[in-house]
């Protein structure tokens, strides 16, 4: 049986059309060192029941974050989800509903979203939210492009304590567009003079808190000298429950503000599907991507929703529009809303509680190993240690010999930046404390 639809005929033809010779010029703008030079080394054919025997194999070897002691972060964690968000976001009329391109007809999930913003704006500390963006690493990247459209300016100033998967987001973008981009060395200390990086040029200034080796930033001296030279600031929160305890980027002075929402309803999943966080201020509203879904009355006088800003070049000219997202992580979206619901605003608060908690205790512990330094001043739920030895290595050993997952080695995320004794810790309020007391002991007895 054939499953390969197009002829060599079929393709020549459509290569013609688009005006290219081979189907490797339309790889032209990717890097050639991205590019796989030959085929995988794979069997070129098998069976059904044979691929379904191998992909078995190897589902079999990964484990489950659930199943042992799990001190992984770095931008994904892992936190309890309520078996209630599962069983509502399975019904059929969110399950199977996709975006509305009839509004007025799909009241429930205009209201949906509509809560959803209202959380997430109060949440963030700003006056408008959208609904929604794929993750918060796209949405950063967003952001930045937003902050050229209202500074007129095409120049982003990095932090280097910004998620390095993020910042690579804002490069590529950048470079498809010709913009400028100034990336600060990673901020492993602390001491990082991010406010002499900002000139007159710059556009925004990107600033993740707590940032990729758990440190909390103090946003407000940034925003003051952003705001001193008309650029803007972009916040990005890649733990959105730590807004349970932190004070929220918009009372610091940010003008975007950029959250992955994963923690909140949303299981990890192998990295995916997540959901992203975007608010901002309400004079920038006309330049926020995405969707916005407002508050009416109808013809009766009863409460009603709608539609009332949508951005995206699908509904208006591309020329016109402020994103290319051509839809929103709504069932995501659903899980967060109805996660931090559940919880209220108590319960968030004490949810991160339990998480700093919890994280105090294995910093202590750790700190107190020979040859073993933890680099953060301040942290919420997530740290950085110094070891004797190399982290990556110990990681593997831990999990092979301990069954113990201990973390995300700075070396897997700054590949050649010479940290290679360095990893980040992050303990939520899923880490028992038999867990946590197993971690100190395995790293203790293997340095």
């Amino acid at each position: 049986m054939r499953y390969l639809p197009l002829t060599d005929g079929d393709r020549a033809e459509m290569l013609a059309r688009i005006g290219v010779e081979t189907i490797d010029a339309l790889y032209a703008d990717v890097p050639a060192d991205e590019l796989v030079a030959a085929l995988p080394d794979l069997p070129r054919a098998k069976g059904e029941m044979e691929v379904e025997r191998i992909m078995a194999r190897m589902a079999g070897r990964n484990v489950v974050a659930g199943s042992v002691p799990f001190f992984c972060g770095a931008g994904a964690y892992r936190h309890h989800v309520p078996a209630t968000v599962d069983h509502l976001i399975q019904r059929s009329e969110f399950l199977t509903s996709y975006t509305p391109y009839q509004p007025e007809i799909t009241q429930g999930t205009l209201q949906v979203l509509f809560e959803f913003q209202t959380q997430v704006a109060n949440l963030l500390g700003m006056e408008v939210a959208n609904a929604s963006m794929y993750d918060g690493s796209t949405g950063t990247g967003e952001a930045v492009l937003m902050a050229h459209r209202v500074t007129k300016r095409r120049k982003a100033v990095v932090s280097g304590g910004l998620h390095p998967h993020y910042a690579e987001v804002i490069a590529t973008l950048s470079d498809m567009a010709g913009d400028s981009v100034v990336r600060l060395a990673p901020d492993v200390g602390g001491g990082e003079d991010l406010l002499s990086a900002i000139d007159g040029e710059t556009s925004c200034v990107v600033v993740q808190s707590p940032d990729v080796f758990g440190r909390i930033v103090d946003l407000a001296p940034i925003a003051e000298k952003a705001h001193a030279v008309g650029a803007l600031l972009v916040a990005v929160v890649t733990e959105v429950v730590s807004l349970g305890a932190i004070e929220p980027p918009g009372a610091q002075g940010a003008d975007i503000v950029v959250a992955e929402g994963q923690s909140l309803g949303n299981p990890l999943g192998f990295g995916g599907p997540y959901v992203g966080l975007f608010a901002t201020r309400s004079k920038y509203v006309r330049q926020m991507p995405g969707r916005l879904c407002g508050e009416t009355v109808d013809a009766e006088g009863k409460r009603g929703f709608v539609l009332t800003l949508s951005t995206r070049e699908q509904h208006i000219r591309r020329e016109k529009a402020t994103s290319n997202i051509c839809t929103n992580a709504g069932l995501c979206a659903l899980a967060f809303s109805i996660h931090l619901t559940l919880l209220g605003e108590a319960g968030l608060t004490r949810l991160s509680a339990l998480n700093h908690e919890a994280a105090i205790e294995v910093a202590d512990a750790l700190g107190n190993l020979p040859g073993v330094e933890v680099l953060n001043d301040t942290f919420f739920n997530e740290f950085t240690v110094k070891l004797p030895t190399n982290a990556a290595a110990l990681v593997e050993k831990l999990a092979k010999d301990d069954g113990i997952i201990a973390g995300v080695p700075v070396s897997r995320l700054m590949p050649g930046a010479g940290l290679d004794d360095l990893l980040i810790v992050a303990v939520t309020e899923t880490t028992t404390a038999d867990d946590r007391a197993a971690l100190v002991a395995a790293i203790s007895e293997a340095i």
